[in-house]
């Protein structure tokens, strides 16, 4: 039996799928961006992309929580605003 409780499971799977998405665009548009397009393009986007990756799947997973909580607290005052403001 597993160890890991399905919410962190849950959390791992969707940073590794996130960091892999936001890496290969930012990856290839960057490259794109610096060197432009032409035969060698591949070659140099894949490594930026690996690079990318490896630094932002610990990144996503280590920052997702604190992205979580600071989203609450913005949602949450925006909503006591809400409920201030409005006339019933």
């Amino acid at each position: 039996m597993s160890r890991i409780k399905p919410a962190r499971l849950r959390q791992l799977v969707f940073g590794f799928y996130m960091s892999g998405m936001m890496s290969l665009l930012m990856s290839g548009v960057i490259t794109f961006i610096n060197t432009g397009i032409d035969s060698e393009f591949v070659y140099r986007w894949l490594p930026a992309f690996l690079v990318a990756w490896a630094v932002a799947f610990p990144l996503v997973t280590f920052i997702a929580p604190i992205a979580v909580k600071l989203t609450e607290m913005t949602v949450g005052r925006l909503g006591k605003e809400d409920k201030r403001t409005s006339v019933n």
